[in-house]
């Protein structure tokens, strides 16, 4: 079945996307709420992390189901498949390389998928606030 829109406008509407989703506003505003301070979107770190806390060597991303291509929930486009599959993979495969750097640095990792935050966002939260801690907890270990 094709695409019921142009492609000139499926475009301007993919072009419209913004580098931060209204659901990764309401993620870190409740990280920040349970006291955690971070930065947000900082550009001069691979793969600009979505929250990062450079003090404790903390990273967290927030995958949305289409651009990273969860196994649940990512629905492959009907037009243009073989750019959209390479788009998807080329995504999949940048996501390891930034993991696997940051990884070699000694830095801790998160990836939290929107559909986790979209089902129960106080659950997310509080996991991603363990995994902090913890990173927290080594970093005060190692002075």
């Amino acid at each position: 079945m094709p695409d019921k829109i142009s492609k000139e406008k499926r475009s301007k509407i993919m072009g419209s996307i913004r580098a931060q989703s209204k659901l990764e506003n309401i993620f870190s505003k409740a990280l920040w709420h349970k006291g955690i301070r971070f930065r947000k979107n900082v550009r001069k770190l691979r793969g600009t992390p979505d929250v990062a806390i450079k003090k404790y060597k903390v990273v967290i991303f927030v995958d949305s189901c289409f651009w990273h291509g969860c196994p649940l929930h990512y629905k492959r486009p009907k037009s243009n498949q073989e750019f959209w599959d390479a788009k998807i993979a080329r995504n999949k495969e940048r996501d390891l390389e930034v993991d696997a750097h940051y990884t070699d640095l000694g830095w801790h990792v998160l990836r939290v998928w929107e559909h986790d935050i979209r089902k129960n966002l106080d659950e997310t939260v509080d996991s991603t606030l363990e995994f902090i801690q913890a990173a927290m907890r080594r970093y005060k270990e190692s002075d």
